[in-house]
C-alpha cells in the first residue's frame, strides 16, 4: 500500500463523513435541479475533495490533475472515469469560495473536534514544523570555546 492510499484509508476511517453532511446546512448547498449548466455535484463528494486539496496542500487545477492522475483519488472521491469526469478547477473554487462565504470551514472544524472528543481525543488549530536536516558547518563551538552537548552530527546513511 502505497503512502497516498494509507493517508486516505485513515482519511476514510476517521472523518466522520455522515456527520458532516448532516451539520452542513443544506440551504448553503442549493439543489441547481431546473437550472442549467451542469449537473450539482454531491455534498459528499465536494467534501470529500476539499479534504483532499486542504491534506495535500494542491491549488484548484493542481487538485483537478491530481484526481485524474490517481487511482487512490479517485476511489477516494468515488468518481469512475468511465462514467463522469472530475469536477473541474472553477467548480473546486467555486466550492471554496461558498465555504469561506457561510463560514463552514468553523463549522467542519467543529464537528471534526466535537467527533475526535466523543472517542477521547482532541484537536486543536496549530503548525506543523518541518524538521528536515539541512547542512551546517561542521564546527559546534560556542564562546565558551566548547561543543554544545545538545548538538549532534550526523552522517548521512548512519541511523
Amino acid at each position: 500500500m502505497t503512502r497516498r492510499e494509507r493517508f486516505l484509508a485513515q482519511m476514510e476511517a476517521r472523518v466522520p463523513w455522515q456527520r458532516l453532511i448532516d451539520a452542513l446546512s443544506p440551504s448553503c448547498f442549493p439543489n441547481a435541479a431546473g437550472k442549467r449548466g451542469r449537473p450539482p455535484i454531491g455534498l459528499e463528494r465536494m467534501l470529500r475533495i476539499y479534504f483532499l486539496q486542504q491534506g495535500y496542500a494542491l491549488a484548484d487545477e493542481a487538485l483537478e490533475d491530481a484526481i485524474y492522475d490517481s487511482q487512490a483519488m479517485r476511489d477516494f472521491v468515488g468518481i469512475d472515469l468511465a462514467i463522469e469526469s472530475v469536477p473541474d478547477a472553477t467548480t473546486l473554487l467555486r466550492l471554496r469560495h461558498l465555504l469561506e462565504k457561510h463560514a463552514l470551514t468553523q463549522r467542519i472544524f467543529e464537528e471534526i473536534n466535537a467527533h475526535l472528543t466523543e472517542k477521547g481525543l482532541f484537536m486543536r488549530e496549530g503548525t506543523i514544523v518541518d524538521a528536515t536536516l539541512v547542512a551546517a558547518a561542521p564546527s559546534t563551538k560556542n564562546k565558551a570555546k566548547q561543543r554544545d552537548p545538545q548538538m549532534k552530527q550526523t552522517k548521512k546513511g548512519n541511523p
